[in-house]
Formats: structure tokens, sequence, C-alpha cells
């Protein structure tokens, strides 16, 4: 029998994807941040809005992605640019 997920395993998938394909949107200069129209909406909805369910279903997320980058950068040698 195959294990089932969550379904707020599910909706942290989705708030995931959002806020990728979102500041994929932005970088890419596809939709503006601001309008003069919608003002920040478009930037509120592509990132402020799938960040904010993200650290709402998981609080510890920034942490755990902060303690993966330090984690990453003590095994890297340091080089001397000298």
């Amino acid at each position: 029998m195959r294990p089932t997920a969550a379904p707020r395993d599910h909706f942290r998938a989705i708030a995931t994807l959002w806020l990728g394909l979102g500041a994929a949107l932005l970088l890419t200069t596809l939709v503006p941040a601001h309008t003069a129209l919608l003002g920040w909406s478009p930037a509120l909805w592509l990132l402020g809005a799938p960040l904010a369910l993200r650290l709402a279903l998981e609080p510890a997320w920034p942490l755990r992605l902060l303690a993966r980058y330090m984690r990453h950068r003590a095994r890297r040698p340091q080089t001397a640019w000298l």
C-alpha cells in the first residue's frame, strides 16, 4: 500500500511552485512589479501571498534554508584572491 501525503504537503508544494513561478515572472520582466494602474499588486500576488502561505504552513522553513546554506558554505574550501 502506498503512503498518502497529507493535504498540508500539497499546499506547501503549491505555495512553493507559485512562489518560484512568480519570482521567475518578475525576474524576467514579463510582469512588472509595480504598475500605474495596479500599484504593487502584481508583486504582492506573485511573491507576497505565496510567501505568506508558505510561512503560515511551515514557520521554520526560512531557518532550515539558512542552516542548509551555512552547512554548504562551511564545506566549501575558502580560496584567497590575492
